[in-house]
């Protein structure tokens, strides 16, 4: 247990923001960084989300120091930062790699994994009675169903496919998707339906106590066994809550940096980095930087804890 003080100087240490961090490195790598006030460079903007793949503190600006890495696993959480990630050919899938960042291997009962399709990829399907749900962060894919028409889904849109529900997706251009499975826990005659939509569709919710914007990618009825948050954070804005709770978390960082409370450590963060949070692990977010904040967030929901 560390003394107070000590609280406060990692709390001091990490509002330093990640970018000033990587200083000289980024410069020699070349990366043209969008600030918060954007130059003639930067005026048509970057493409949505594209730090998760092109994160501030990459992989690349760490292979000068060899074995380090801000990766952390303990009994109830883990954080999952882009140096670590593994990438291998998804099984049954043609031409994708992925990189599996949660799974039961954990404690954790869903699996969260990235999917890299390229020019001629396609997906396979998740085993029997396993539902599952795919988040567009790079490029664009096609997702065809044996009873509707295609759906072409670009960055930020989303489908939910119900467990034994035929599809497939394919890619023509490199594109990255997260991907949720988990087992559906069936109750009385709820049968859950596909769900196609993006974010910017989705309405904002109220918040009671709280200051943050909040979104809903899945219907919140009885049919669905989890949903997906979009949770958006302006500089300077913090849960009111330090949450305590049977739900378990995956969690994305989309945009900006902050700092996240699990148990009794602190973590800067940055966009994609990865969260699992077990149940009633202590928990707290604080957005820092020059720009909002955005993650989305696994949470399982609609069922009682002993089923």
């Amino acid at each position: 247990m560390l003394p107070a003080g000590h609280h406060l100087l990692l709390l001091a240490l990490a509002l330093v923001p990640l970018d000033s961090l990587v200083g000289a490195a980024a410069a020699g790598a070349g990366e043209g960084f969008c600030s918060a006030e954007p130059s003639s460079d930067c005026s048509q903007g970057p493409p949505l989300y594209w730090k998760v793949t092109n994160p501030t503190l990459a992989p690349v600006h760490l292979q000068d120091l060899p074995g380090f890495t801000r990766s952390v696993y303990k009994k109830d959480h883990a954080l999952i930062t882009p140096e670590s990630h593994v990438f291998s050919p998804l099984p049954d899938w043609t031409n994708t790699l992925g990189a599996y960042l949660i799974s039961p291997a954990l404690g954790a009962h869903f699996t969260m994994y990235l999917a890299n399709m390229q020019d001629g990829s396609k997906s396979a399907l998740p085993p029997k009675d396993v539902e599952r749900l795919i988040f567009v962060l790079q490029g664009s894919i096609a997702l065809s169903l044996e009873s509707e028409r295609a759906h072409s889904l670009s960055v930020d849109s989303y489908a939910y496919l119900p467990a034994n529900m035929k599809h497939s997706m394919t890619s023509d251009e490199p594109s990255t998707l997260v991907i949720f499975e988990r087992r559906y826990t069936a109750i009385g005659d709820y049968h859950p339906d596909l769900v196609v939509g993006s974010t910017d569709k989705q309405p904002l919710l109220e918040t009671p106590g709280e200051v943050f914007e909040l979104r809903k990618l899945l219907p919140t009825s009885l049919h669905y066994d989890f949903n997906i948050h979009i949770m958006d954070f302006q500089p300077g804005e913090y849960l009111n809550v330090k949450e305590v709770h049977y739900n378990q978390h995956g969690l994305l960082l989309l945009e900006g940096q902050g700092i996240y409370r699990l148990g009794d450590s602190w973590y800067p963060v940055q966009a994609g980095d990865t969260i699992w949070m077990a149940p009633f692990v202590p928990q707290w977010y604080a957005a820092l930087g020059k720009t909002k904040s955005r993650y989305l967030l696994y949470k399982d929901v609609n069922r009682n804890p002993l089923i």
